[in-house]
């Protein structure tokens, strides 16, 4: 065992490229949660983002439109959990699980022709000066843009959830949708947008994981992520700067992990395998109880039907 070899500067800029994918597809479920939607469809549109966004890639040679197609695709297949749910008011755990096993089976058909294919490198970002800074220059500000994008991310979703009219309206669908609904706001509406949002920032979060983080495509090479980004929101007790936070946690002990084997530390793989799923089981314990989602802050409505009267 030699922990000298450990690079703390390599460790620290390894965590950010390794928080970012969960953190998006936390950012977007925390918008559906806040609109009083439970979507536990998250690692589906994450490996339809992730292979949609790869093939887009290799056809076109931008990883840019690359990321824009993942985002279009997330969202179109978190408008399928909208149909279900807002409009044949179907239950929201079993079509978001639907939705989870229907990506995964989608992502495994059109990836059949892009195994052991590279796409072109996404460019990093040095800002200048700023990366020339010993020691946090290297940590900092040399990634690529969807890190500072994803950090973007989360401030305009905190600063529309807690000072624009339209973070208010979201908010108020998610705390009593009736009242909402008899104040004139069009619940569906804004819940099938925030959906929509939800599953755009999943795509870009897979579209991440196949072009930057392991750039190739791998069957289910989600592994559990978007599992994660589900359990982040309730960890986060819905609050976006939270959701970053235990982002990067995540991401460093995926990160830690991997750097205490290469230094020969012992660490069985399976362990860090199993906890997405660990985590869930916690999660969906936590919302099936009412006292549980009160005593963490969550959206009044959320997971509950909503039929309109008039």
């Amino acid at each position: 065992m030699d922990l000298s070899a450990i690079n703390p500067v390599l460790l620290l800029a390894s965590l950010m490229v390794a928080a970012t994918p969960i953190l998006l597809g936390g950012i977007g479920e925390l918008v559906v949660e806040k609109s009083g939607v439970l979507n536990l469809g998250v690692e589906g549109m994450m490996i339809t983002g992730a292979i949609a966004g790869f093939a887009a890639t290799i056809e076109t040679g931008s990883p840019a439109l690359g990321f824009l197609i993942a985002a279009v695709a997330g969202a179109a297949l978190s408008m399928l959990f909208a149909l279900l749910t807002q409009y044949a008011l179907a239950n929201q755990v079993a079509s978001g699980l639907a939705l989870t096993l229907f990506g995964l089976g989608l992502s495994s058909l059109m990836g059949q022709g892009y195994v052991g294919l590279k796409p072109p490198s996404t460019p990093k970002l040095d800002i200048p000066l700023l990366s020339d800074i010993p020691f946090l220059g290297p940590v900092l500000f040399q990634h690529d843009p969807m890190v500072y994008i994803g950090i973007a991310i989360v401030a305009a979703t905190w600063a529309t959830l807690k000072y624009s009219r339209v973070g208010l309206v979201l908010r108020a669908v998610g705390e009593n949708h009736d009242a909402a609904h008899a104040l004139g706001y069009k619940v569906r509406l804004v819940r099938c947008a925030a959906i929509g949002f939800g599953g755009a920032m999943a795509g870009l979060g897979g579209a991440y994981l196949s072009l930057v983080r392991v750039p190739q495509w791998t069957e289910g090479m989600t592994a559990g992520a978007g599992w994660i980004a589900l359990a982040l929101v309730v960890f986060a007790s819905w609050k976006p700067w939270r959701v970053m936070v235990g982002a990067y946690l995540f991401g460093g002990i995926t990160v830690l992990q991997l750097n205490l084997q290469a230094a020969g530390v012992k660490i069985p793989v399976e362990y860090l395998s199993m906890s997405p799923y660990i985590i869930t089981i916690i999660v969906l314990v936590i919302m099936s109880s009412g006292r549980g989602k009160a005593a963490l802050g969550a959206p009044a409505s959320m997971g509950r039907i909503f039929h309109a009267t008039g």
